[in-house]
């Protein structure tokens, strides 16, 4: 599932992570659940917090504070909730996120491309914005926030990995 189409009305599920409100494909969205128990996996990246097990499905979940390089939360460290998406592939993945909103159905000429004040790193991780009544709302690209860099030591030309390989392997 790739960039919005700017030319039909945007579904996105706002979710919020630190401070910042964004938004995911509601077409993206399979669940949105309670923080499960969830399994730490050895020598996975750090933005992997593990697996849960959704209904007999193992679920890859996706540090969100971490893989923004925002700090961890001090208030509630086990809190907020994960958003379940699917990718075309068919594979689960749990965002784990502080909060979840609405569901917005916003028109097309609202949308606007990412600031290019923005940082790179959330910049790659993005597909432009939209001006909420108190609130800027970044899209986010699911597909680019499940690829992960390349472990420490790698060189620059190697591959970047899914969420999926780096904690299962490439099983191709």
């Amino acid at each position: 599932m790739n960039a919005l189409n700017p030319t039909t009305e945007a579904g996105l599920v706002s979710i919020q992570i630190g401070d910042q409100t964004f938004g995911v494909p509601v077409l993206e969205v399979q669940d949105v659940i309670t923080r499960t128990a969830i399994n730490r996996v050895p020598l996975a990246p750090p933005e992997i917090a593990g697996s849960l097990n959704l209904r007999g499905r193992i679920v890859t979940a996706i540090d969100m504070r971490r893989r923004l390089g925002l700090p961890p939360r001090t208030d509630d460290p086990d809190g907020g909730v994960s958003v379940i998406v699917e990718q075309a592939s068919g594979e689960l993945y749990a965002l784990m996120v502080d909060d979840v909103g609405d569901v917005l159905w916003l028109p097309p000429s609202a949308h606007e491309p990412t600031p290019p004040t923005l940082s790179p790193a959330w910049r790659d991780l993005c597909d432009g914005l939209y001006r909420l009544e108190a609130d800027l709302m970044l899209v986010l690209r699911t597909e680019a926030v499940l690829t992960l860099a390349p472990p420490v030591g790698d060189t620059p030309d190697s591959p970047r990995r899914t969420a999926d390989q780096a904690l299962h392997g490439d099983r191709s």
